[in-house]
């Protein structure tokens, strides 16, 4: 699942995506500087803000997601503008009119238990992500052909155009003995690291050793990998500057104090705070298929003061969801709902709703609702909204977050470098993000004309989707902002960036 994605900004605005703490464990931390004779580097230290849900393949996060880049390959990887880059398969294609996705699986693999990696596990591991987690409708209705052990062939029903390479490259390889027991506590892949276990605590530390049969062993020069569950900004900080981690997402209040004590920083820009309306068709809260109601909420948010001092100026305004740069982003558009509550009022008295409504809105630990909410509940008010919180816990949390019970949803989202698979995930039936599953005529059009075009016609549907979703009020787009990445420079080299939706590095970036 792409991006349940929040850093901190500041100590009342910690608007960016979750930020982390220090835990007791303090004895790993300590990352050695040198490398050996052969380029290894002893230890690599990185803390993750919030906790991730266990070992199930098809439940990681797809954000701060080391542990599951560590123990598991893909077929393939996608780099920073969601193009497929070689992984299991050393070469693939994508043929019969974007619906088949084929693929050679380089020799010599094998998975930590001993077991081959072949197009059996691939096949099984595909099987098992179309009937399990946030993203099975990805793969419904898939037909898999094995003609040999080195060979698999994955056809989609439909044409997939710019997203094939994102559903090719998504599950995770596990052996198919795993697959058939559902048994994934102690996690077998074929990936870059192993995961000890003795020297690992859930909720606390991850400890992870070197797999040098990997294919790609070189590209990972840590002998070891630890990665510390942190949850709070400050003992994060202190973790960073006295050496227990080498890196970690660090609130923008913190910037100046990392800074001066020799850390580097390297500035991510790529996500939207937002409100997703994603019941524009009224079946679970029927305010909300009402266009007047939804341009209403947008106009009772300002901008340019949540940008100047929610955000300390590490933000601002914008009216559309999409990262600049990528095809559908509109440059210069026009906000059509400017900061008004005067207006706001009027259209919800013309579309019936005067009086208000309530409005359940989901929350989550380390996501900083803490600061964002109350203002969001403050201005929704003011247009006689009256919001519910409510919490959301455990290893259930993301499927509740995504189940369509909640009509309406604040995050902090972060955006694709591919614009043509975040349409995909946010607004086409299939789509995650696009929480009540429901259609839309003209998406749904021009969506299918998408999974065909040529590039420069792709563009130019894209930016007509996304002036169709401005039009309709789908979303409620409050700021473009960022995540700050720091790092030890004398520990930690991160040369590239290779998230596509640009919110921290990619295990692979650490050298």
């Amino acid at each position: 699942m792409r991006r349940i994605h929040l850093a901190s900004v500041v100590s009342i605005a910690a608007l960016a995506l979750t930020v982390g703490g220090c835990t007791s464990e303090t004895g790993a931390g300590s990352a050695a500087a040198g490398a050996s004779a052969n380029g290894e580097k002893a230890q690599l230290t990185l803390a993750q803000t919030v906790d991730f849900y266990g070992w199930d393949p098809s439940n990681q996060p797809g954000y701060q997601g080391w542990a599951a880049e560590a123990v598991w390959d893909q077929l393939c990887k996608t780099d920073a503008t969601g193009k497929a880059v070689p992984d299991i398969a050393d070469t693939f294609e994508t043929t019969n009119g974007n619906k088949t996705f084929k693929a050679h699986i380089r020799a010599g693999q094998t998975f930590t238990d001993g077991t081959p990696v072949d197009s059996a596990a691939v096949k099984a591991s595909f099987e098992f992500a179309s009937k399990n987690g946030g993203s099975q409708a990805d793969y419904k209705g898939i037909t898999i052909d094995t003609p040999d052990a080195s060979n698999i062939s994955i056809t989609w029903p439909d044409p997939q155009g710019p997203v094939m390479d994102n559903k090719a490259c998504a599950p995770k390889i596990v052996p198919a003995a795993s697959v058939a027991a559902k048994k994934f506590d102690n996690p077998i892949g074929s990936g870059p690291y192993v995961l000890d276990t003795a020297a690992s605590t859930t909720g606390s530390v991850y400890t992870f050793t070197k797999n040098e049969k990997h294919w790609n062993a070189k590209n990972y020069p840590y002998k070891k990998l630890v990665i510390k569950v942190i949850t709070s900004d400050t003992a994060a900080v202190s973790a960073l500057k006295t050496g227990q981690i080498d890196a970690v997402l660090v609130p923008q209040a913190s910037l100046n104090e990392v800074q001066a004590s020799g850390q580097k920083v390297i500035k991510f820009q790529g996500q939207t705070t937002r409100l997703l309306l994603t019941d524009h068709l009224g079946k679970v809260l029927k305010p909300i298929g009402n266009l007047k109601v939804r341009q209403a909420i947008n106009m009772v948010f300002d901008k340019e003061a949540m940008a100047k001092s929610l955000y300390q100026g590490n933000a601002e305004p914008t009216p559309q969801v999409f990262r600049k740069g990528t095809d559908a982003y509109i440059e210069n558009m026009q906000d059509p709902y400017p900061y008004d509550v005067d207006k706001a009022k009027a259209l919800m008295t013309e579309a019936g709703y005067g009086g208000g409504f309530t409005m359940e809105l989901p929350t989550m630990t380390g996501q900083n609702f803490e600061t964002l909410m109350p203002y969001v509940t403050q201005q929704l008010a003011k247009i006689n909204i009256k919001v519910k919180q409510v919490p959301l816990t455990g290893a259930n949390a993301i499927s509740d977050l995504l189940s369509g019970k909640y009509p309406v949803v604040l995050w902090q989202l972060g955006n694709l470098g591919n614009s043509a698979l975040q349409i995909y995930v946010e607004s086409t039936p299939k789509g995650w993000w696009n929480l009540e599953h429901q259609p839309d005529p003209t998406v749904d059009r021009l969506w299918t004309r998408i999974t065909t075009a040529e590039p420069e016609e792709s563009a130019k549907l894209q930016q007509q989707i996304n002036q169709y979703q401005v039009d309709q009020a789908w979303f409620a787009p409050m700021v473009y902002n960022g995540t700050n990445y720091v790092y030890n420079p004398a520990k930690v080299a991160i040369p590239t960036e290779s998230d596509q939706e640009a919110l921290v590095p990619k295990l692979r970036d650490f050298k």
